[in-house]
Formats: structure tokens, C-alpha cells, sequence
């Protein structure tokens, strides 16, 4: 039987703390190796674990996914009965939540990569596995739940050592589920992986991995101290803002929230210093001592852009104070979430978002809905274009409305991603087809044992939008994605303005590719004939592209029978009240609004995300 301690913190020696990360594809076992690691290593008693039991957000339950990364500390005593710290950081493995995956690599010195023996090796496996070599990790392949009967061990193996290029004589077979493998897993952790560096002599060097907001203690920070010790009730410094506050509270997950006295160098724990300005601790900054500061900041995080962007609105304008409170305690838990202040005519005060994907603005709507209680409209995601005007000045937009009159732009560029598809030989036909019905240019071509690996050049607004969707749906399931930025480049991009009563609907304004945009407005235009409700006069509904008419329909009015009343007499008296009627229609016409409630805006362009 597996031999462990109950927690017992504060080592002194840096030589026995191992700092790693499990990182591998959506729904490859991460959550559950964590659960078992944990429950060997004594973490929780048997009372206290769940399945998924770092998985704390509904919505990651919900889902099973993991959208926020989670951090562990465990003791465990191996076979020669020594003691040894693991560090370890779950994190997601959706391609939308990389960045979470590469802050967290950011503080260890391994990685677990964990692949699924019935699955095989899928896209996300590959660019988790780039990353965490880009940052000179151990890695430990690790081949999860081989107790079902329909894992193939060998052929998976054989995937790892030819797409990844790591030898199947390395890799840890084991299941999660059972804790069969688990207890070799932890011995080639301890021999595999490196101790972390540092002095503790040094002046502190903290590095910022992570913030949430706590609705009573403040801004709560996942800190990895790369050098020195740090103290509760130390005066600190904020190295990018020359800020100081005292620590209030410092310690570690376990996965229970436990305090400490101090954090020594190598070690990963929380802290807390009753900050509330929830920018004062941005993610990727240093902290260090007032009282001996260190000379030079720690190399921080990559900024990372968003992918889409995306108006959203509250449906009730008295709900906008709470949405702007509940975007900021949002955007600290959630660095690549951006917003400024939008305000459209149709819909009201809203905010811009900008987004990893599209599951990223799914994640984030539905936790300002639950978390929140706040109702909201989200417009349709767009891109980032690069336009370059005739004067010669370049701009950078992402909403459609504000884009200048096609009269002065020299050249509309988009984004292009570099997609890497991963799929069985059977369903290539089909994939190689969807890529080229969303305009993309085939790169590279590679056959492995089992399965192919596709390199396509696709512009981001296809991808961003429903590829993923499609790509699963034809390859039951099979296929995988991974794509990255490449570069802008030219292309035929139109922009479609919809009008009500020759008034511009700046919520409904959407940008196409020009092969495309006649058949889109269509759909608009008839999807907004069925939604309108009728008035008493006429609506023209028109979908214009460079000021010319490309579709129109006309929502015919209600009319009430003025000649019910009239039984019988002179038909002129019929006459009159019914040109008493049409100029009555005129003069209403000239000076009615439209009514459009919001519930059909959210149809509308629901219509148009999907």
C-alpha cells in the first residue's frame, strides 16, 4: 500500500518541492488524475472528496471542463521514506483557455501530459506540449484510462512517440479512475522533474500567476515565490506600480484554503493584502519587499489578444451599474477578458468585449448571467480587420458600425489563422472540403500511423465562428483543432447595413465576405419580416451594401374597417373615410417609431451566430 503523511508544511529544503502542471486535451482525465493525486497523497479525507473536486465553478461541472486552472499543494513520503512537496496546477484544455495553460506552466518545472488511450493524441495534446517545451519543461507522458476495454495502448503509444517525438519507453501508463499507475506516476514526478531554483537569501521575488475577487477579503493572488521568503504582516511593493501594502493573509490550497506564516522560494500559495482596486495586482507582475526590494521585475506573461469581439447589453438599462461592476470582478479572474463602454441606439448602454472564442463568450455570458443575475443581449462576434485608408493612415477595427465609408478605404486586410487538424484518414475528404467552403489554402499534409495531420490557412472569421462545430459534426466527433494567428491579409469584406423606415439599425450592421453577403442579408431581412410585430402603417425593412439595395421587404400594416359602420348610402361617404384613413397612415408614417422589442434583437442575432 501506498505510504503518505498528513500535511505537514513549511519544508525547509528546496530540494524536495516539485512544482508541475497537468496539461492535455478537453475531457483527456486531468480533473479526475487531480482527484486521485489528492486522495492519495491524503489531501482531503474520504468524506470530503467529489468527482472533480478542483472543479468549483458550476459551469465546470456542468460542462466538465476545466475553465479556471487550480492549484494543489500535497505532501507525499516516497519509498526511501523521504518527504516531498508536490505543487501541482490543474488547468483547461479547451483551445479557447490556452492562455490559462501557459501562466500556469509559467510557475513549474514539469508537466504531466496527459493523453487518452482510447482517444489518441488530438490538436490541443500537441500545442500544450509545444508550450511547455517553448518554456524548457520536464515533460511526463502519461497514457490515462487504460482500464476501459476499448483502450488501445499500443497504438496510442506508438501515436505519441510519432506525432509528439517522445519514446514510448517513457511514458506512464495508468487509470485515473482506479488509481491503477497512479503511485509510479508520483516516483517519476519526484526523479524526473527538477526542483525548482532560487535563494532564499535573495530579496523576494514573487510572480503574480493568478487574481479573483473575494466579495469580503478583496483581490485574492495565486503567487509563485522564485526567490526569497515572505512573511505575513510584510510591507510589499508592486513592481510595476510602486504600490505597498501590507500582507494581511498568506497560504496554501491543499486543496482546502490553509494558512501560513510565510511562503519560502520555490513554493506556490495564495496571498492577501485587503486590496480593492481589482487593477492594483495585475496578473504577471512581481512583488517584492519594501524594505529590501529586488533590483529587476520577474519575466512576466505574454499579452494576450483577443480572438472575437462582441457587443453585450443588459436588457434592462438599470441593470448597466451592476454589468459594469460585475465586468470588472470578472476581468481579474479572467486576464484575456477586455471591455470598454458601448453605446448603441437600438439596444442602449453596453460594453465591448473582446474574446479568446466562442466558447470563451459563452463561458463568460452565462457567469454574468448566474453569478450576477444580469440579462443580456450580445451582438454578433466580429474580428479584428486591418484597414488601410487612402490617405495611408492604418486602422484597427472590430465593430462593424464604426467602419469608414467604403469610398475611403485602399484595402480591407483580415486575420488568418494557422489551423492544425488532427483527424482519422476516413474522414479526410470531408474535412478537406469544409476547409476550402471556408475560403481556406492547404499548407502541409502529414500521414501518421493512425491519423492525419492537416495544416490550413483559414481566415479567423470562419474559424472563430461555427468550424468547430461543423469540423466534429462531420468527423463524428474524431477531428481536433488547434490554430494560432498568422498574419492580415487582403480580402473582399463588405459591409451590410440594415434599415428600418430608412432609419440604420447600428445593432444589426455586419460585415461579410462579398460572396456571401447577398445571401446573408436575405436571411436578416426575411428572419426581421417574421419578428417585427405590425403597426398601423408600413415598415420597409432594406439591406444595404455600398449604398445599393440588396434585399427589401415590406411588413404591410393593420387596418382597422372604417366602413363597418356604414350600412348602406352614398359610396362618396365611403370615399371620404377611407382617404381620411390613408392621409391619417401618411402623417403617422412621417413621425411613428418603430417598435422593436429587444427579444426580437435577440433573435435576430442568434439567427446570425449560428
Amino acid at each position: 500500500m501506498l505510504k503518505y503523511i498528513k500535511n505537514k508544511y513549511g519544508m525547509k529544503n528546496m530540494k524536495n518541492i516539485r512544482n508541475f502542471s497537468i496539461i492535455a486535451h478537453i475531457d483527456h482525465g486531468k480533473s479526475t488524475l487531480s482527484d486521485r493525486l489528492i486522495q492519495i497523497c491524503g489531501g482531503l479525507s474520504e468524506r470530503e472528496m467529489s468527482d472533480q473536486v478542483l472543479d468549483s465553478m458550476e459551469l465546470e461541472r456542468e460542462r466538465g471542463i476545466t475553465i479556471k486552472a487550480q492549484s494543489v499543494m500535497i505532501d507525499y513520503k516516497n519509498k526511501l521514506g523521504n518527504l516531498f512537496n508536490l505543487n501541482f496546477i490543474d488547468t483547461p484544455g479547451h483551445v479557447d483557455f490556452s492562455y490559462e495553460v501557459s501562466r500556469s506552466l509559467a510557475a513549474c518545472e514539469g508537466a504531466l501530459l496527459v493523453v487518452d488511450s482510447t482517444q489518441g493524441v488530438e490538436a490541443q495534446t500537441l500545442a500544450n506540449c509545444y508550450t511547455a517545451l517553448e518554456m524548457n519543461l520536464e515533460i511526463i507522458p502519461v497514457l490515462n484510462k487504460i482500464d476501459l476495454p476499448n483502450a488501445n495502448i499500443d497504438k496510442v503509444s506508438k501515436e505519441i512517440e510519432d506525432i509528439i517525438g517522445i519514446s514510448a519507453l517513457d511514458i506512464i501508463k495508468c487509470s485515473a479512475k482506479t488509481g491503477e499507475g497512479i503511485k509510479n506516476l508520483i516516483e517519476r514526478i519526484i526523479t524526473k522533474i527538477p526542483h525548482p531554483n532560487g535563494s532564499i537569501n535573495a530579496p523576494l521575488q514573487a510572480l503574480i500567476i493568478d487574481s479573483w475577487f473575494d466579495n469580503y477579503l478583496g483581490v485574492v493572488s495565486l503567487i509563485r515565490i522564485k526567490n526569497g521568503i515572505l512573511f505575513k504582516k510584510d510591507k510589499i511593493q508592486v513592481m510595476s506600480t510602486g504600490k505597498h501594502y501590507f500582507v494581511d493573509q498568506i497560504g496554501v490550497f491543499t486543496p482546502k484554503k490553509l494558512n501560513r506564516n510565510e511562503l519560502k522560494c520555490g513554493e506556490v500559495g495564495w496571498i492577501i493584502c485587503g486590496i480593492k482596486n481589482i487593477i492594483a495586482a495585475p496578473v504577471g507582475d512581481t512583488l517584492t519587499t519594501a524594505k529590501n526590494p529586488a533590483k529587476k521585475k520577474l519575466v512576466g506573461f505574454k499579452k494576450i489578444k483577443p480572438q472575437i469581439y462582441a457587443g453585450l447589453f443588459p436588457i434592462t438599462s438599470d441593470q448597466y451599474e451592476t454589468f459594469r461592476d460585475a465586468l470588472g470582478k470578472l476581468s481579474l479572474n479572467d486576464a484575456s477578458l477586455f471591455y470598454e463602454p458601448e453605446n448603441s441606439t437600438a439596444l442602449g448602454f453596453g460594453f465591448r468585449c473582446g474574446f479568446l472564442g466562442l466558447l470563451h463568450m459563452e463561458i463568460v455570458q452565462a457567469r454574468l448571467e448566474r453569478e450576477y443575475f444580469i440579462d443580456l443581449i450580445s451582438t454578433v462576434p466580429t474580428v479584428v480587420y486591418e484597414i488601410e485608408l487612402i490617405n495611408g493612415k492604418i486602422i484597427y477595427l472590430d465593430t462593424p458600425s464604426k467602419f469608414p465609408n467604403m469610398n475611403n478605404i485602399k484595402i480591407i486586410k483580415e486575420p488568418i489563422v494557422e489551423c492544425n487538424i488532427l483527424l482519422p484518414p476516413q474522414f479526410l475528404g470531408s474535412v478537406m472540403k469544409l476547409c476550402i467552403k471556408k475560403r481556406g489554402v492547404q499548407i502541409n499534409m502529414v500521414y501518421h500511423t493512425n491519423q492525419v495531420l492537416l495544416k490550413y490557412n483559414i481566415p479567423m472569421n470562419e474559424v472563430v465562428l461555427n468550424f468547430f462545430d461543423e469540423l466534429k459534426s462531420i468527423s463524428s466527433g474524431y477531428a481536433s483543432l488547434e490554430y494560432d494567428f498568422k498574419c492580415f491579409q487582403p480580402a473582399k469584406i463588405v459591409r451590410i447595413d440594415i434599415l428600418i423606415n430608412s432609419e440604420k439599425v447600428d445593432a444589426l450592421t455586419t460585415l461579410s465576405y462579398y460572396k456571401n453577403a447577398q445571401y446573408r442579408s436575405r436571411e436578416i431581412v426575411e428572419k426581421m419580416k417574421i419578428l417585427i410585430p405590425r403597426h398601423q402603417f408600413d415598415i420597409s425593412i432594406q439591406a444595404i451594401i455600398n449604398n445599393s439595395i440588396v434585399a427589401r421587404s415590406t411588413i404591410k400594416q393593420l387596418r382597422k374597417n372604417v366602413l363597418a359602420k356604414c350600412y348602406g348610402g352614398d359610396v362618396s361617404r365611403k370615399k371620404k373615410l377611407l382617404k381620411k384613413q390613408k392621409d391619417g397612415k401618411k402623417r403617422m408614417k412621417k413621425i411613428g417609431n418603430v417598435n422593436m422589442p429587444k427579444t426580437v434583437f435577440l433573435s435576430i442575432l442568434n439567427t446570425n451566430k449560428n
